[in-house]
């Protein structure tokens, strides 16, 4: 007889217990919920952070002025500055870029860096540009576009232009903006008796009265400290003066 042997005890002493299989590692599910989820919130935080930086940099280009400049002057192309910023709603308000404001009359005063609005080019008068010629030496040195004058008529009798001979000074144009000056030289070629030429505007039912006042006697430019005062230029009466007249 052949004798059974018993089945042999596997090595290290430890029991082998029949029927135990090796667990798999499954491989990852690409379509996984919590993935899909999770890449859904990153694109929606993307998208909405970028809209937040879009809004936040919504500005519009407008049209603000270099210099102040009094009621009543005509802008230039060297009087306008192009800005961005943001308006949100008010940008209608606004003269855009893409409009030429050069050429309207300011209805009222603005100031330097002061955005241009819609309203401000209402103009409430017609106005005219009338050509005064001053001596230099009458002429303050600061003087320059969009400034408020006054200007005055002094006595010239030695020169016969005038019938006035008791010394007295007539304002002619009050609160006037100087749209223009030329003829104006600097150092050693400038004298007294230099002719420069000062550009302002009036009314236009003014200009006659303003010629007629003048008559042909030396001005005197005053110049304001503000261009805050109104569109009122025009002539003024015949003011006695204790002294002669001063720059």
């Amino acid at each position: 007889m052949t004798a059974v042997r018993p089945p042999a005890a596997p090595p290290g002493g430890v029991e082998a217990h029949p029927g135990a299989t090796p667990r798999r590692v499954r491989p990852p599910r690409w379509l996984d919920l919590r993935l899909v989820l999770g890449v859904l919130l990153v694109l929606a935080s993307v998208l909405v952070g970028a809209r937040i930086v879009s809004a936040a940099d919504a500005t519009v280009p407008v049209w603000a002025v270099a210099g102040d400049l009094a009621a009543g002057t005509e802008l230039t192309v060297e009087d306008l500055v192009a800005v961005d910023v943001r308006l949100d709603d008010a940008a209608d308000v606004y003269l855009s870029t893409a409009t030429r404001p050069e050429g309207r009359t300011l209805a009222r005063a603005v100031r330097e860096g002061e955005l241009l609005p819609r309203t401000v080019l209402e103009e409430a008068d017609e106005l005219v540009q009338l050509a005064l010629p001053v001596q230099s030496g009458y002429v303050p040195p600061g003087l320059g576009r969009g400034q408020l004058v006054d200007v005055y008529a002094v006595a010239d009798p030695a020169a016969g232009a005038s019938s006035v001979a008791d010394g007295s000074v007539s304002l002619v144009v009050r609160k006037a903006p100087v749209q223009a000056i030329s003829g104006r030289s600097e150092g050693v070629l400038s004298t007294p008796t230099t002719a420069v030429q000062v550009v302002v505007a009036v009314t236009a039912d003014d200009a006659a009265a303003v010629l007629s006042a003048i008559a042909g006697r030396p001005l005197v430019v005053v110049v304001h400290e503000s261009v805050d005062a109104g569109v009122g230029a025009g002539t003024a009466g015949t003011t006695s003066m204790p002294t002669g007249p001063a720059g």
